[in-house]
Parts: C-alpha cells; sequence; structure tokens
C-alpha cells in the first residue's frame, strides 16, 4: 500500500495524485476540506481520500476526472507549503486498487486506461478548438487566451491589478471568498508570502477577509500572486488594498 516513488517519474499520469508529508495533527475533515480548496483550481475534483488509520498519516489521494488536471496540479503544488509542511506530490499508482475499492470507485485497470486515454484525447481536441488554458487563474503561464468573461481581470491574474479604493498599504481585503472557507484556509494560502502575520474573518460578514503582513511592498506581492485564486471554481479571490 505505500507508496515509495516521490519523483512522479516512474509511475504514468493517471488522474489520481498522491500526496505525502501532511501535517497529521490537522483533523481529517479539515484536511480534506483545505485539500478541496486548494486543488479545485486544477479542475473538477471527484473525491479527496484521507484515512484515519495510522498507516496512512500524512497522506491523502485527490481524484481529479481529467488527466490534464491532475498533472497541472503536481506541477503546480509541488512543494507547496501546506499547514506549515511541503506537499510531496505525485501520480497515484492507478488510484491504488484497495482505495478504489474502499470507495467503491474500482475499474479494472485496462478499462480505466482506455477510458483515461479517451478522456484526454477528447480534452485535447477540446482546448486545441476552444483555445482554453487548462485554468484561467494560470492562462497567463501557458499563453493562452481565454474569454474575458472567465477570469477577473483581462490578460489574466499576474499581469494586471485593478486599481485600488485605499493606497497601498500592509493590509488586504479579501472579498469573494466561497462561505465555507475557514481562517485556516487562507493562512495556509497567505502564509507562504514573506511577512504574513495574520488573516482576520468577520462572522457577520461571510466572504470577505482581512490579510495582514508586515509591510506593504510584502503585502502587494501576496496581492499580486494570489489575485484571482480560485479557491473555488465559482470564486475567484478579489483582493484589493484596505481601507485604514
Amino acid at each position: 500500500m505505500a507508496e515509495i516513488n516521490t519523483t512522479g517519474t516512474e509511475v504514468p499520469p493517471n488522474v489520481t495524485i498522491y500526496i505525502n508529508n501532511l501535517n497529521e495533527k490537522i483533523k481529517l475533515e479539515e484536511l480534506k476540506k483545505s485539500l478541496h480548496a486548494v486543488f479545485s483550481q486544477f479542475g473538477k475534483i471527484l473525491e479527496v481520500l484521507a484515512f484515519k488509520t495510522l498507516k496512512h498519516k500524512g497522506q491523502a489521494w485527490v481524484v481529479f476526472d481529467e488527466v490534464s488536471s491532475a498533472t497541472n496540479a503536481l506541477r503546480q503544488m509541488q512543494g507547496f507549503p501546506f499547514y506549515d509542511k511541503p506537499m510531496r506530490i505525485q501520480y497515484a499508482k492507478t488510484k491504488s486498487d484497495v482505495i478504489a475499492k474502499a470507495d467503491g470507485t474500482f475499474v479494472p485497470r485496462e478499462r480505466r486506461k482506455r477510458h483515461e486515454e479517451k478522456g484526454k484525447k477528447k480534452k485535447e481536441q477540446h482546448d486545441a478548438q476552444a483555445g482554453l488554458g487548462l485554468n484561467p487563474a494560470y492562462a497567463g503561464a501557458y499563453g493562452a487566451a481565454p474569454p474575458l468573461s472567465q477570469i477577473p481581470y483581462p490578460g489574466g491574474v499576474k499581469s494586471l491589478v485593478p486599481e485600488a479604493p485605499a493606497p497601498p498599504n500592509n493590509i488586504l481585503f479579501v472579498q469573494n471568498l466561497p462561505h465555507e472557507t475557514t481562517p485556516m484556509m487562507l493562512q495556509m494560502l497567505f502564509h507562504q508570502y514573506h511577512g504574513f502575520k495574520e488573516v482576520r474573518m468577520v462572522e457577520t460578514k461571510p466572504g470577505i477577509a482581512f490579510v495582514e503582513y508586515t509591510d506593504e511592498m510584502q503585502s502587494t506581492a501576496a496581492m499580486q500572486a494570489l489575485q484571482g485564486f480560485k479557491i473555488t471554481q465559482q470564486n475567484p479571490m478579489l483582493i484589493t488594498y484596505a481601507k485604514k
């Protein structure tokens, strides 16, 4: 059951990624919700699997519906500081059969392989025809040009920051968050940038948060990096400087 390969090169690409080196102190349900929040930007997630048993501590599996989504997630999130520990990600060994049987999604390997190849070809054809990137938030990185309606600002997330209603300062105002967002999810995203101090959410106003950094240069760097980041497909973050 143990996944010993850490390079991701020996296991062929498939729809499931295997993650280890996860913080074992995090409660199982919170871990699964947070993984779903962080990885949903790459495509539709069918399931996030994690188990309470000692043998599976610090490990999880994220099942996408497209191989291309899993590939993009693996590349983008490798080493991402998740609850203070860098994630180690690789393709799952065809979604270890024990897990597949346990969650009712077991398909014999040959049939699954044919299905995935067929799905991959379909996706590639669709992308070629539509000229879309794998995810609007990463459109700039892939040189694609999705319709403007799909991204928060013309030109991709990192190329343009909207005019701020308040002058630059060390506190960011984050809007358009899904209601299930927790302070820990936001802390996980924002603390990877230097100078992070704290996240403050307002219980009476779901969907918004304040994130404080040591100085405005650090807050600006975080804003530019996470502008338009999607915690869910429907919720690109809108980040501005907070009014003081």
